[in-house]
């Protein structure tokens, strides 16, 4: 029964997106009645010991409606509010990330 467990909790979808030194894992799960799920993992290297620290929440379907509505106006809120300046990930020598805006090119 283990096993099956674990199968059922295997990921249907994942979408992986790096982002600078973090890195965004938006996955679907499936709950063991057939039901889908989201969880969003935020990872980054501490840099201390280099380590990599996850955060992870669940959001249930029931919940994207109002969960969708809230990011985008949260969003939304910061555009209107102050100037977002796009940043470009680079790998330099090293093979560390650095951020630079699309003034630096």
């Amino acid at each position: 029964m283990g096993d099956f467990d674990n199968r059922e909790r295997e990921e249907v979808f994942s979408k992986k997106v790096r982002a600078g030194k973090r890195t965004y894992f938006f996955d679907v799960k499936a709950t063991r009645s057939g039901d889908y799920y989201l969880t969003l993992t935020e990872s980054k290297k501490r840099l201390e010991d280099g380590v990599f620290v996850k955060h992870k929440i669940f959001v249930y379907k029931e919940d994207f409606e109002k969960f969708t509505e809230g990011l985008t106006e949260t969003v939304e809120y910061i555009k209107n509010n102050q100037e977002v300046i796009e940043k470009r990930y680079e790998l330099n020598e090293n093979g560390d990330g650095s951020y630079k805006s699309k003034d630096d090119f």
